[in-house]
């Protein structure tokens, strides 16, 4: 009898995970339609919200929020993981010309290995939501619900689904390939640049012969289990400032209204 074998990384067609879900990412169609319907139940100021960042190895989680101008339609938005680096460039430039408001909030990886990321992705998440102007009477949020009292839908591939929550995960890849980018001359043995912190041959090379850097997320598996501790820095030895609970801060906070 043949030997049977199951891998996690590739389905029957021997296409990988990552490639399969890209490919059923482009079959959907990012419309206005759940924003229409807020409008039309009487819902002024719609925010799409996003997070990019959740399965990186390397630095914060970024989320934004944008509430697009019903009368001007931006053409173009999708999903931020489908479109090409230019491109998202040109798109989040329109996005903050023509929309009625955006912000961006990130949370850091020393959060992260705190709370875990899943609550930090919530927590960038509701950071930018709380720094538009005008504030947002109804969120879509994209696969998730957010700890506040404002009305809001949890989406599935709702970046890929909503005009709103694309234009937000549009600009939050812009700014963390921006952020990210920035360490790169810092850190250049983990080629961030590149691979934006996440987990790719030559990231997981780089971990298992230097070990990790100081923003690298401690708590994520390919980090931990490095051969090579984790770098430490002057920084990291001062005492820790206290933090009253409701006082922490995300790393980065951007927004415009």
């Amino acid at each position: 009898m043949p030997k049977l074998s199951k891998s996690k990384t590739s389905n029957a067609d021997g296409v990988s995970a990552s490639a399969a879900k890209l490919r059923f990412l482009k079959k959907l169609r990012c419309t206005l339609n759940f924003e229409k319907r807020a409008w039309a139940a009487g819902v002024e100021h719609v925010a799409g919200v996003d997070e990019v960042g959740r399965g990186s190895l390397f630095g914060p989680v970024v989320a934004a929020a944008v509430i697009l101008d019903r009368a001007y339609r931006i053409r173009g938005l999708r999903d931020s993981k489908l479109i090409p680096a230019e491109r998202r460039e040109e798109l989040a430039l329109r996005i903050r010309e023509h929309c009625i408001a955006w912000a961006i909030a990130a949370v850091d990886s020393a959060r992260i290995d705190q709370i875990n990321i899943y609550q930090a992705s919530r927590l960038a998440m509701l950071h930018a939501v709380q720094q538009l102007a005008p504030a947002a009477s109804y969120l879509l949020v994209d696969a998730v619900r957010l700890d506040c009292k404002l009305p809001q839908q949890a989406i599935i591939h709702g970046d890929a689904l909503s005009a709103s929550i694309a234009a937000a995960s549009i600009l939050a890849k812009v700014e963390r390939d921006r952020m990210i980018s920035a360490w790169d001359p810092v850190f250049p043995m983990y080629g961030l640049a590149s691979n934006k912190g996440y987990c790719t041959p030559h990231h997981l090379a780089a971990l298992r012969e230097h070990g990790p850097s100081p923003l690298h997320r401690q708590s994520f598996s390919p980090v931990w289990s490095a051969p090579v501790p984790q770098e430490v820095l002057g920084f990291m030895l001062e005492p820790a400032a206290e933090v009253t609970p409701g006082d922490e801060e995300p790393v980065a906070a951007l927004s415009e209204g």
